[in-house]
């Protein structure tokens, strides 16, 4: 299982929100970059890395942050927020985005993000499918779409979507543990089928302890992303080290 910390952007800083809150955010690290270089010094391959700014203004406003950390450390990253044009994607691709994610665009506008999947390939593009109470929330959670959550990613799949990030909005930032039950309905709901390849599940939302990881490793998530338990010392890099 891969452990994926978290950076989200809001004015080229380094922070957090709870549960989608931009009234919540608190200011971690100044320079982004530290912080990366930090984990790529505990032998983390992986950094998603997401633009707040971008995900309010609807198009990408932090691929400075993003080209600095992709130049400077080996860290392969994925970015999300307010990716809506194929401008955005090119912008991130270029800036050295390894994989980007889509959420509010893959239900508002599913012909262009299909376009994506087509063009640059299923290794490439991450649906967002974010959860909140079971709809798929958009528009950088301040929105709840008509979409059942499961019922989304599986059509998805039909189009050859592989990587999924799956947040339970009413965990995140909350550091009361991850979503183990959605989780596990996800995998078994969505796994492989005559038609449909199984989706790599990436858990994000509520991660409190080292403890959880072995756990999620267990039910069969491909990943983790870990924010707020990393930046409040509820998870220690050396934690982490040992864990890889």
């Amino acid at each position: 299982m891969r452990i994926i910390p978290a950076i989200d952007i809001i004015d080229g800083k380094c922070v957090r929100l709870t549960k989608g809150d931009y009234e919540t955010k608190k200011v971690y690290n100044e320079n982004p970059l530290e912080v990366a270089k930090m984990f790529e010094g505990s032998g983390i391959q992986y950094l998603h890395l997401v633009d707040l700014d971008g995900a309010k203004a609807k198009h990408i406003v932090n691929y400075k942050v993003l080209e600095q950390i992709a130049t400077k450390t080996s860290l392969k990253i994925d970015f999300g927020g307010g990716l809506k044009a194929n401008e955005d994607l090119h912008i991130a691709f270029n800036s050295g985005a390894r994989q980007i994610t889509g959420g509010s665009i893959a239900v508002k506008d599913p012909e262009t993000f299909e376009g994506w999947i087509n063009k640059y390939g299923a290794e490439k593009i991450i649906l967002g499918a974010d959860s909140d109470n079971g709809k798929v929330a958009i528009s950088g959670w301040l929105e709840q779409s008509e979409k059942d959550v499961i019922p989304f990613i599986k059509s998805y799949q039909k189009k050859s979507i592989k990587y999924v990030i799956c947040t339970d909005i009413s965990k995140d930032g909350m550091l009361e543990g991850p979503s183990v039950e959605l989780y596990k309905q996800i995998i078994s709901e969505c796994s492989n089928s005559s038609n449909d390849q199984s989706i790599k599940l990436i858990a994000s939302g509520g991660i409190s302890s080292i403890e959880e990881l072995p756990i999620l490793k267990e039910i069969g998530c491909e990943g983790v992303i870990i924010g707020k338990a990393i930046y409040e010392n509820k998870i220690s890099l050396y934690e982490l080290e040992k864990f890889l």
